[in-house]
């Protein structure tokens, strides 16, 4: 009997937990009753009373499994860490709000079954903020102008990755993964089902905008040389224009000794001008800068606090570092 694995990444979910757990588990037994399942939540550090919900859950059903992250790492780190850790022929990754469809499971399955490696979900409207969506529909449209690489616009991550692809996540050995540059970059083909994005059902969302410059930020500098390219290319545009200025005023200085008063505003706007332009840029290479250094220093993706209903001895116990 195939295993389908069931993977939900939570963060102050305590309203969304134990609704999404039975909405899986009844739409599994009801439509997919050929296969085994297990569930697991990788809870990123919750303040709430995620975690005393999610040990309830686990104590009543041993398919149920959780591992708690000791801190905080990150809404793209826990997910991949935890794509890692399960044990099935195939995972299905979605969020606990369900704002991924849990109705979409079964037809993740079916095209699986179909010879699919990866299935994922891509929105086709939403029903949250729409100036967020046509936002988005904007940078996704930006990147893939900028990036050699194919972007996959509106894929959020949810989908469903048969266990070949998480060798090939496991092997990358990545500190900073972008599952959805990764998916568009090393993914075998893939099967994309659109949806429409419901609103969430309960709480607060934690995407708020330094999460989402992040997230767009970590995809420009991993998958465009555009920033780079930029830089040189208006620094070049910049000198050449200031040096054809410079003669220019030169020669009307000289021919005009008395008449042509060049005045401070001229310079003013020049230095201005130029100074903003460098420290764009600067900020710009720092952005650059910053993610090579989160590469090199090559720390864990995660750290374990505790995982539970995993056996081998590790319930209750820190876990592995990956």
């Amino acid at each position: 009997m195939k295993k389908i694995s069931v993977l939900i990444p939570c963060y102050n979910e305590e309203e969304n937990v134990g609704p999404i757990s039975d909405a899986v588990i009844d739409i599994i037994t009801r439509e997919l009753p050929m296969y085994d399942y297990e569930l697991v939540f990788i809870d990123n550090d919750s303040t709430d009373s995620t975690r005393p919900l999610l040990r309830e859950l686990c104590k009543k059903n041993p398919k149920i499994k959780a591992i708690f992250n000791a801190r905080n790492f990150g809404q793209f780190n826990s997910p991949y860490y935890g794509i890692l850790q399960v044990t099935g022929d195939c995972v299905i990754s979605m969020v606990a709000d369900f704002q991924d469809p849990v109705e979409l499971i079964p037809q993740y399955v079916h095209e699986w079954e179909n010879g699919y490696k990866i299935v994922i979900g891509i929105k086709t409207s939403s029903k949250e903020n729409p100036f967020m969506y046509w936002l988005r529909s904007c940078y996704y449209k930006l990147i893939r102008r900028l990036s050699d690489v194919e972007q996959i616009e509106h894929f959020t991550g949810s989908g469903l990755y048969d266990r070949q692809f998480i060798e090939v996540l496991r092997n990358l050995d990545d500190p900073t993964p972008f599952l959805r540059g990764i998916v568009a970059e090393l993914g075998f083909k893939r099967k994309e089902i659109p949806y429409e994005q419901p609103k969430r059902r309960a709480g607060k969302t934690h995407n708020n905008f330094y999460r989402l410059f992040d997230a767009a930020m970590l995809s420009f500098t991993s998958y465009t040389k555009a920033g780079l390219r930029l830089a040189t290319f208006f620094g070049g545009f910049c000198a050449a224009a200031s040096f054809v200025i410079g003669i220019i005023y030169l020669v009307m200085k000289l021919l005009y000794w008395d008449r042509f008063a060049a005045g401070m505003a001229p310079l003013l706007i020049g230095v201005c001008f130029l100074g903003s332009v460098q420290i764009f840029f600067i900020g710009l290479l720092g952005e650059y800068i910053m993610s090579i250094n989160t590469r090199v220093m090559h720390r864990p993706l995660v750290i374990e606090e505790e995982r539970i209903n995993f056996g081998g001895g590790q319930d209750g116990e820190a876990g592995s570092e990956e």
